[in-house]
């Protein structure tokens, strides 16, 4: 059933700002966001090696390559996600396609609880802009723990482009580490593997010059960079 992205519309915005009050250095980040990638990726990975090792016991079932087959094909999402989200892979050129982005979001984000709705008439998005997009859902997925709905919207108004994230679900809300770094509340002594893809979103959205607003109610979360 095609979605009505038209009500999604009229954002108001209820936190503003958008801004951290401190810096990281380029190799303090950079560690952080390597430390990041290697959280990303023990669970499958770790999963992958456990399975093995029965095989090498000899204990292995058709359960077990179905489970080596699962966890290989997640460390794969999250890598090949990661390689744009925090690296400068991507499509040839200055340009990622909106189908690329779109399949590294739904494969990194496929599971049976998250459902994920997308649209545009973009076909390519600058490289820079696909990089902040793919974190602002990396974001989305952290405001539904249990699951819910994401729906993804890429227009143009005015000449510029606008990224909108709506976001639904049963336990809906924005990790405290992310709204404190966004309202220049979080003391850099506390920014860590856990929280430091936030930082780098924040960081991405400045960058682009397309800020991000936020606006929270009881029922749904959106966020918006233009």
């Amino acid at each position: 059933m095609p979605v009505d992205y038209s009500a999604f519309s009229a954002f108001q915005p209820t936190l503003h700002r958008a801004a951290p009050g401190f810096a990281l250095a380029a190799a303090e980040l950079a560690a952080l966001l390597a430390s990041r990638l290697c959280h990303d990726l023990i669970s499958p990975v770790g999963a992958i090696n456990n399975a093995m090792e029965l095989y090498e016991e000899g204990l292995g079932d058709e359960e077990t390559l179905g489970l080596i087959h699962l966890s290989a094909a997640k460390a794969s999402a999250r890598l090949q996600f990661a390689r744009l989200a925090y690296g400068t892979a991507g499509s040839a050129g200055d340009a990622v396609s909106s189908r690329e982005a779109e399949n590294l979001a739904r494969h990194y984000l496929d599971n049976d609880k998250t459902e994920l709705h997308w649209q545009t008439k973009i076909p390519y998005l600058p490289k820079d802009k696909a990089k902040l997009l793919l974190n602002m859902l990396a974001a989305a997925a952290a405001a539904i723990p249990r699951g819910g709905r994401i729906f993804t919207l890429i227009e143009e108004k005015q000449g510029a482009l606008r990224f909108l994230l709506h976001m639904e679900g049963p336990l809906l809300r924005l990790p405290a580490a992310f709204i404190e770094l966004y309202q220049g509340l979080l003391p850099q002594s506390a920014v860590s593997a856990h929280n430091i893809q936030f930082y780098w979103l924040i960081l991405l959205s400045l960058e682009a010059a397309m800020p991000i607003a936020i606006a929270q109610q009881p029922d749904y979360i959106e966020l918006l960079a233009q």
